[in-house]
Protein backbone atom coordinates (compact mmCIF):
# COMPACT_ATOMS: atom_id res chain seq x y z
CA UNK A 1 0.00 0.00 0.00
CA UNK A 2 1.28 3.48 -0.85
CA UNK A 3 2.11 5.55 2.24
CA UNK A 4 0.47 8.61 0.71
CA UNK A 5 -2.98 7.06 0.26
CA UNK A 6 -5.67 8.67 2.43
CA UNK A 7 -8.16 6.65 4.53
CA UNK A 8 -11.49 5.80 2.93
CA UNK A 9 -13.99 8.68 2.82
CA UNK A 10 -11.25 11.19 3.66
CA UNK A 11 -10.04 13.49 0.91
CA UNK A 12 -7.97 16.54 0.06
CA UNK A 13 -9.64 19.68 -1.23
CA UNK A 14 -7.85 21.22 -4.21
CA UNK A 15 -7.49 24.97 -4.89
CA UNK A 16 -10.60 25.68 -7.02
CA UNK A 17 -12.98 23.88 -4.66
CA UNK A 18 -11.15 25.15 -1.57
CA UNK A 19 -11.60 28.75 -2.76
CA UNK A 20 -15.27 28.10 -3.54
CA UNK A 21 -15.84 26.64 -0.06
CA UNK A 22 -14.01 29.54 1.59
CA UNK A 23 -16.02 32.17 -0.31
CA UNK A 24 -19.26 30.38 0.66
CA UNK A 25 -18.11 30.17 4.28
CA UNK A 26 -17.44 33.90 4.42
CA UNK A 27 -20.77 34.77 2.82
CA UNK A 28 -22.75 32.59 5.23
CA UNK A 29 -20.86 33.85 8.28
CA UNK A 30 -21.43 37.45 7.18
CA UNK A 31 -25.14 36.69 6.78
CA UNK A 32 -25.33 35.11 10.25
CA UNK A 33 -23.44 38.06 11.73
CA UNK A 34 -25.95 40.56 10.32
CA UNK A 35 -28.74 38.55 11.98
CA UNK A 36 -27.07 38.83 15.38
CA UNK A 37 -25.45 35.38 15.56
CA UNK A 38 -22.07 35.56 17.31
CA UNK A 39 -19.37 33.13 16.21
CA UNK A 40 -17.75 30.70 18.65
CA UNK A 41 -14.89 28.26 18.01
CA UNK A 42 -15.05 25.17 20.27
CA UNK A 43 -12.03 22.84 20.61
CA UNK A 44 -11.54 19.89 18.28
CA UNK A 45 -11.51 17.39 21.14
CA UNK A 46 -13.03 17.19 24.61
CA UNK A 47 -13.63 14.60 27.29
CA UNK A 48 -16.25 12.19 25.99
CA UNK A 49 -18.59 12.90 28.92
CA UNK A 50 -19.02 16.41 27.58
CA UNK A 51 -19.21 15.52 23.89
CA UNK A 52 -21.74 12.74 24.45
CA UNK A 53 -24.02 14.71 26.77
CA UNK A 54 -27.41 15.85 25.57
CA UNK A 55 -27.50 15.51 21.81
CA UNK A 56 -24.14 13.78 21.90
CA UNK A 57 -25.60 10.45 23.09
CA UNK A 58 -26.80 9.81 19.54
CA UNK A 59 -23.26 10.43 18.26
CA UNK A 60 -21.46 7.83 20.37
CA UNK A 61 -20.77 5.44 17.48
CA UNK A 62 -19.75 8.34 15.23
CA UNK A 63 -17.10 9.64 17.62
CA UNK A 64 -13.40 8.82 17.38
CA UNK A 65 -12.02 8.25 20.89
CA UNK A 66 -8.46 8.62 22.19
CA UNK A 67 -6.75 8.47 25.58
CA UNK A 68 -5.54 11.78 26.99
CA UNK A 69 -1.85 11.26 27.82
CA UNK A 70 -1.99 13.99 30.50
CA UNK A 71 -5.01 12.82 32.51
CA UNK A 72 -5.53 9.23 31.38
CA UNK A 73 -9.16 10.04 30.63
CA UNK A 74 -11.03 9.20 27.45
CA UNK A 75 -11.33 12.05 24.98
CA UNK A 76 -13.34 12.32 21.78
CA UNK A 77 -12.88 14.12 18.48
CA UNK A 78 -16.10 16.01 17.93
CA UNK A 79 -18.62 14.46 15.53
CA UNK A 80 -21.07 17.34 15.95
CA UNK A 81 -20.56 20.87 17.25
CA UNK A 82 -24.08 21.34 18.63
CA UNK A 83 -23.32 19.90 22.12
CA UNK A 84 -20.20 22.05 22.32
CA UNK A 85 -22.11 25.23 21.51
CA UNK A 86 -24.77 24.26 24.07
CA UNK A 87 -22.02 23.89 26.67
CA UNK A 88 -20.67 27.34 25.80
CA UNK A 89 -24.13 28.88 26.15
CA UNK A 90 -24.98 27.12 29.40
CA UNK A 91 -21.64 27.12 31.19
CA UNK A 92 -19.43 29.91 29.82
CA UNK A 93 -21.71 32.70 28.56
CA UNK A 94 -24.49 32.03 31.06
CA UNK A 95 -26.76 34.78 29.68
CA UNK A 96 -30.29 34.89 31.06
CA UNK A 97 -31.93 36.15 27.86
CA UNK A 98 -31.86 35.04 24.25
CA UNK A 99 -28.46 34.04 22.86
CA UNK A 100 -27.67 33.59 19.17
CA UNK A 101 -24.49 31.68 18.31
CA UNK A 102 -22.95 30.35 15.10
CA UNK A 103 -19.93 28.21 14.26
CA UNK A 104 -17.96 26.68 11.41
CA UNK A 105 -15.24 24.03 11.53
CA UNK A 106 -14.43 20.42 10.68
CA UNK A 107 -16.05 17.50 12.50
CA UNK A 108 -14.98 13.85 12.25
CA UNK A 109 -17.16 10.76 11.80
CA UNK A 110 -16.07 7.18 12.34
CA UNK A 111 -18.25 6.11 9.43
CA UNK A 112 -19.74 8.21 6.60
CA UNK A 113 -23.44 9.03 6.74
CA UNK A 114 -23.81 7.95 3.10
CA UNK A 115 -21.84 6.34 0.29
CA UNK A 116 -21.06 9.75 -1.21
CA UNK A 117 -20.36 11.47 2.11
CA UNK A 118 -17.04 12.41 3.64
CA UNK A 119 -15.96 11.43 7.15
CA UNK A 120 -14.73 14.99 7.68
CA UNK A 121 -17.68 17.33 7.08
CA UNK A 122 -17.07 21.07 7.32
CA UNK A 123 -20.00 21.90 9.57
CA UNK A 124 -21.52 25.37 9.66
CA UNK A 125 -24.59 26.22 11.69
CA UNK A 126 -26.51 28.52 13.97
CA UNK A 127 -28.24 28.02 17.32
CA UNK A 128 -30.79 30.17 19.14
CA UNK A 129 -31.10 29.72 22.92
CA UNK A 130 -33.59 31.09 25.42
CA UNK A 131 -36.87 31.18 23.44
CA UNK A 132 -39.43 28.38 23.31
CA UNK A 133 -41.97 29.87 20.91
CA UNK A 134 -42.70 29.06 17.30
CA UNK A 135 -41.22 32.43 16.32
CA UNK A 136 -37.69 31.22 17.03
CA UNK A 137 -38.28 28.01 15.04
CA UNK A 138 -39.34 30.15 12.10
CA UNK A 139 -36.33 32.45 12.52
CA UNK A 140 -33.79 29.64 12.21
CA UNK A 141 -35.70 27.97 9.38
CA UNK A 142 -35.82 31.20 7.37
CA UNK A 143 -32.16 31.80 8.16
CA UNK A 144 -31.25 28.32 6.94
CA UNK A 145 -33.06 28.98 3.65
CA UNK A 146 -31.25 32.31 3.28
CA UNK A 147 -27.90 30.58 3.86
CA UNK A 148 -28.72 28.09 1.11
CA UNK A 149 -29.75 30.89 -1.23
CA UNK A 150 -26.50 32.72 -0.44
CA UNK A 151 -24.72 29.50 -1.47
CA UNK A 152 -26.55 29.67 -4.84
CA UNK A 153 -28.75 26.70 -3.99
CA UNK A 154 -32.38 27.39 -4.77
CA UNK A 155 -35.57 25.40 -5.39
CA UNK A 156 -35.36 23.82 -1.96
CA UNK A 157 -37.65 21.00 -0.87
CA UNK A 158 -38.34 21.17 2.87
CA UNK A 159 -39.42 18.22 5.00
CA UNK A 160 -41.09 19.02 8.33
CA UNK A 161 -41.66 16.65 11.23
CA UNK A 162 -42.41 16.80 14.95
CA UNK A 163 -41.13 14.28 17.50
CA UNK A 164 -43.99 15.22 19.87
CA UNK A 165 -46.35 13.13 17.72
CA UNK A 166 -44.51 9.86 18.44
CA UNK A 167 -43.71 10.93 22.02
CA UNK A 168 -47.36 11.77 22.62
CA UNK A 169 -48.44 8.29 21.51
CA UNK A 170 -45.81 6.63 23.69
CA UNK A 171 -46.72 8.65 26.77
CA UNK A 172 -50.46 8.38 26.23
CA UNK A 173 -50.26 4.59 25.99
CA UNK A 174 -47.87 4.23 28.94
CA UNK A 175 -45.42 2.26 26.79
CA UNK A 176 -42.24 1.04 28.54
CA UNK A 177 -38.81 2.43 27.70
CA UNK A 178 -37.73 -0.90 26.25
CA UNK A 179 -40.66 -1.08 23.84
CA UNK A 180 -40.29 2.61 23.02
CA UNK A 181 -36.68 1.97 21.94
CA UNK A 182 -37.76 -0.95 19.75
CA UNK A 183 -40.58 1.04 18.16
CA UNK A 184 -38.21 3.91 17.51
CA UNK A 185 -35.72 1.62 15.77
CA UNK A 186 -38.23 -0.02 13.45
CA UNK A 187 -39.87 3.29 12.55
CA UNK A 188 -36.47 4.70 11.64
CA UNK A 189 -35.82 1.64 9.47
CA UNK A 190 -39.34 1.76 7.98
CA UNK A 191 -39.63 -1.93 8.97
CA UNK A 192 -43.39 -2.28 8.76
CA UNK A 193 -43.59 -6.05 9.40
CA UNK A 194 -41.62 -5.77 12.65
CA UNK A 195 -43.65 -2.72 13.61
CA UNK A 196 -46.83 -4.76 13.22
CA UNK A 197 -45.45 -7.49 15.48
CA UNK A 198 -44.43 -5.00 18.17
CA UNK A 199 -47.85 -3.37 18.15
CA UNK A 200 -49.87 -6.60 18.50
CA UNK A 201 -50.33 -6.28 22.27
CA UNK A 202 -51.12 -2.56 22.28
CA UNK A 203 -54.66 -1.28 22.46
CA UNK A 204 -56.32 -0.79 19.11
CA UNK A 205 -56.22 3.03 18.93
CA UNK A 206 -52.48 3.21 19.71
CA UNK A 207 -51.67 0.24 17.46
CA UNK A 208 -53.48 1.83 14.52
CA UNK A 209 -51.85 5.20 15.18
CA UNK A 210 -48.30 3.78 15.26
CA UNK A 211 -48.91 1.72 12.12
CA UNK A 212 -50.24 4.86 10.43
CA UNK A 213 -47.15 7.01 11.13
CA UNK A 214 -44.99 5.67 8.23
CA UNK A 215 -47.84 6.50 5.84
CA UNK A 216 -48.17 10.08 7.05
CA UNK A 217 -45.76 11.57 4.54
CA UNK A 218 -46.79 14.08 1.91
CA UNK A 219 -48.37 17.49 1.42
CA UNK A 220 -50.68 19.47 3.69
CA UNK A 221 -53.44 16.86 3.34
CA UNK A 222 -51.33 14.67 5.64
CA UNK A 223 -51.98 17.05 8.53
CA UNK A 224 -55.73 16.80 8.01
CA UNK A 225 -55.47 13.00 7.92
CA UNK A 226 -53.38 13.02 11.11
CA UNK A 227 -55.85 15.24 12.95
CA UNK A 228 -58.69 12.93 11.93
CA UNK A 229 -56.99 9.59 12.55
CA UNK A 230 -54.53 10.03 15.44
CA UNK A 231 -55.65 10.12 19.10
CA UNK A 232 -56.81 13.57 20.17
CA UNK A 233 -54.00 14.19 22.65
CA UNK A 234 -53.30 17.89 23.34
CA UNK A 235 -49.56 17.49 22.69
CA UNK A 236 -50.22 15.90 19.28
CA UNK A 237 -52.83 18.50 18.35
CA UNK A 238 -50.41 21.30 19.26
CA UNK A 239 -47.61 19.71 17.22
CA UNK A 240 -49.83 19.35 14.14
CA UNK A 241 -51.04 22.95 14.46
CA UNK A 242 -47.42 24.18 14.66
CA UNK A 243 -46.52 22.25 11.51
CA UNK A 244 -49.45 23.82 9.69
CA UNK A 245 -48.45 27.34 10.74
CA UNK A 246 -44.83 26.85 9.67
CA UNK A 247 -45.89 25.45 6.28
CA UNK A 248 -48.07 28.51 5.71
CA UNK A 249 -45.19 30.88 6.56
CA UNK A 250 -42.47 29.12 4.56
CA UNK A 251 -44.34 27.90 1.49
CA UNK A 252 -43.87 31.22 -0.41
CA UNK A 253 -40.06 31.03 -0.09
CA UNK A 254 -39.35 27.33 -0.79
CA UNK A 255 -39.90 25.17 -3.83
CA UNK A 256 -42.05 22.64 -1.96
CA UNK A 257 -42.94 21.53 1.56
CA UNK A 258 -43.79 18.03 2.79
CA UNK A 259 -44.54 16.49 6.17
CA UNK A 260 -43.01 13.31 7.60
CA UNK A 261 -44.58 12.33 10.91
CA UNK A 262 -42.37 9.25 11.19
CA UNK A 263 -39.16 11.31 11.02
CA UNK A 264 -37.51 10.56 14.37
CA UNK A 265 -34.03 11.79 13.46
CA UNK A 266 -32.31 12.93 16.63
CA UNK A 267 -35.22 11.58 18.68
CA UNK A 268 -33.13 11.24 21.85
CA UNK A 269 -32.44 14.96 22.01
CA UNK A 270 -34.96 16.73 19.77
CA UNK A 271 -38.02 17.88 21.68
CA UNK A 272 -40.15 19.55 19.02
CA UNK A 273 -40.18 20.37 15.34
CA UNK A 274 -37.47 18.92 13.08
CA UNK A 275 -36.73 19.91 9.51
CA UNK A 276 -34.54 18.87 6.60
CA UNK A 277 -33.74 20.70 3.36
CA UNK A 278 -33.14 18.90 0.06
CA UNK A 279 -31.82 20.20 -3.25
CA UNK A 280 -32.14 18.95 -6.80
CA UNK A 281 -29.47 16.43 -7.68
CA UNK A 282 -28.75 15.39 -4.09
CA UNK A 283 -30.43 12.44 -2.38
CA UNK A 284 -29.17 13.40 1.08
CA UNK A 285 -30.43 16.30 3.14
CA UNK A 286 -28.17 19.33 2.64
CA UNK A 287 -29.26 21.01 5.89
CA UNK A 288 -30.80 19.65 9.08
CA UNK A 289 -32.23 21.24 12.18
CA UNK A 290 -34.81 21.22 14.90
CA UNK A 291 -35.74 22.09 18.46
CA UNK A 292 -33.85 20.53 21.40
CA UNK A 293 -34.93 22.26 24.60
CA UNK A 294 -33.18 19.86 27.01
CA UNK A 295 -29.72 19.92 25.44
CA UNK A 296 -28.15 22.20 28.05
CA UNK A 297 -29.49 20.26 31.05
CA UNK A 298 -26.26 18.29 31.51
CA UNK A 299 -24.33 21.57 31.62
CA UNK A 300 -26.56 23.07 34.30
CA UNK A 301 -29.25 24.87 32.29
CA UNK A 302 -31.99 23.17 30.26
CA UNK A 303 -32.54 26.18 28.03
CA UNK A 304 -34.98 26.24 25.10
CA UNK A 305 -32.95 25.86 21.90
CA UNK A 306 -33.41 25.53 18.17
CA UNK A 307 -30.92 25.56 15.33
CA UNK A 308 -29.63 24.10 12.07
CA UNK A 309 -26.39 22.92 10.51
CA UNK A 310 -25.04 22.03 7.07
CA UNK A 311 -21.88 20.69 5.47
CA UNK A 312 -19.99 23.23 3.37
CA UNK A 313 -18.29 20.43 1.43
CA UNK A 314 -21.66 19.04 0.41
CA UNK A 315 -22.89 22.49 -0.58
CA UNK A 316 -19.81 23.07 -2.73
CA UNK A 317 -20.48 19.90 -4.72
CA UNK A 318 -23.93 21.15 -5.70
CA UNK A 319 -22.56 24.32 -7.33
CA UNK A 320 -19.84 24.04 -9.95
CA UNK A 321 -16.89 26.13 -8.74
CA UNK A 322 -15.44 28.79 -10.99
CA UNK A 323 -11.96 28.31 -12.35
CA UNK A 324 -9.27 29.47 -9.98
CA UNK A 325 -8.65 33.16 -10.75
CA UNK A 326 -5.52 34.04 -12.70
CA UNK A 327 -2.98 36.43 -11.25
CA UNK A 328 -0.70 39.23 -12.42
CA UNK A 329 2.97 38.38 -12.88
CA UNK A 330 5.40 40.90 -11.38
CA UNK A 331 9.10 40.86 -12.27
CA UNK A 332 11.76 40.51 -9.61
CA UNK A 333 13.18 44.00 -9.19
CA UNK A 334 15.18 45.03 -6.16
CA UNK A 335 14.57 48.45 -4.63
CA UNK A 336 12.02 49.62 -7.22
CA UNK A 337 9.70 51.76 -5.10
CA UNK A 338 7.30 52.41 -7.96
CA UNK A 339 6.89 48.68 -8.60
CA UNK A 340 6.39 47.96 -4.89
CA UNK A 341 3.70 50.67 -4.67
CA UNK A 342 1.95 49.31 -7.76
CA UNK A 343 1.90 45.77 -6.36
CA UNK A 344 0.56 46.99 -3.02
CA UNK A 345 -2.24 48.95 -4.70
CA UNK A 346 -3.26 46.00 -6.85
CA UNK A 347 -3.35 43.62 -3.88
CA UNK A 348 -5.41 46.09 -1.84
CA UNK A 349 -7.87 46.18 -4.74
CA UNK A 350 -8.18 42.38 -4.52
CA UNK A 351 -5.96 41.34 -7.42
CA UNK A 352 -3.63 38.35 -7.21
CA UNK A 353 -0.08 39.54 -7.81
CA UNK A 354 2.68 36.93 -7.90
CA UNK A 355 6.29 38.07 -7.71
CA UNK A 356 8.66 35.99 -9.78
CA UNK A 357 11.81 34.71 -8.11
CA UNK A 358 15.41 35.00 -9.37
CA UNK A 359 16.21 32.52 -12.15
CA UNK A 360 12.60 31.39 -12.29
CA UNK A 361 12.00 29.55 -15.56
CA UNK A 362 8.42 28.26 -15.37
CA UNK A 363 5.68 29.50 -17.66
CA UNK A 364 3.63 31.17 -14.90
CA UNK A 365 0.50 29.26 -15.90
CA UNK A 366 -1.37 30.79 -12.96
CA UNK A 367 -1.03 34.30 -14.48
CA UNK A 368 -2.76 35.80 -17.50
CA UNK A 369 -1.34 39.33 -17.12
CA UNK A 370 1.99 40.84 -16.24
CA UNK A 371 3.48 44.10 -15.05
CA UNK A 372 5.86 45.71 -17.54
CA UNK A 373 7.82 48.93 -17.45
CA UNK A 374 6.82 51.25 -20.30
CA UNK A 375 8.11 54.82 -20.63
CA UNK A 376 9.08 54.87 -16.98
CA UNK A 377 5.65 53.59 -15.75
CA UNK A 378 4.57 50.15 -14.63
CA UNK A 379 1.52 49.01 -16.59
CA UNK A 380 -0.51 45.79 -16.85
CA UNK A 381 -0.60 43.90 -20.12
CA UNK A 382 -2.06 40.53 -21.08
CA UNK A 383 0.27 37.60 -21.46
Amino acid sequence: MHNWLLPEYVEDILPAEALHIEVTRRQILDLLLTHGYQQVIPPLLEYVESLLSGSGSDMDLQTFKVIDQLSGRMMGLRADMTPQVARIDAHLLNFSGITRLCYVNSVLHTIPSGITQTREPLQIGAELYGHSGLESDLEVQRLMLQCLSTSHINEIHLDLGHVAVFRGLIKGAGISRELEAELFSVLQAKDISTLQELCLKLKKSIREALLLLPELYGDKKILADAIALLPDYPVIRTALNELGLVEKELKPIVGSVAFDLADLRGYHYHTGMVFAAYAKGCSNAIALGGRYDEIGKTFGRARPATGFSMDLRELSRLVKPKKYPKGIRAPFEKKDKRLEDMIQQLRKAGHIVIMELPEQKDEFMVCDRQLVLLDGKWIIEEI
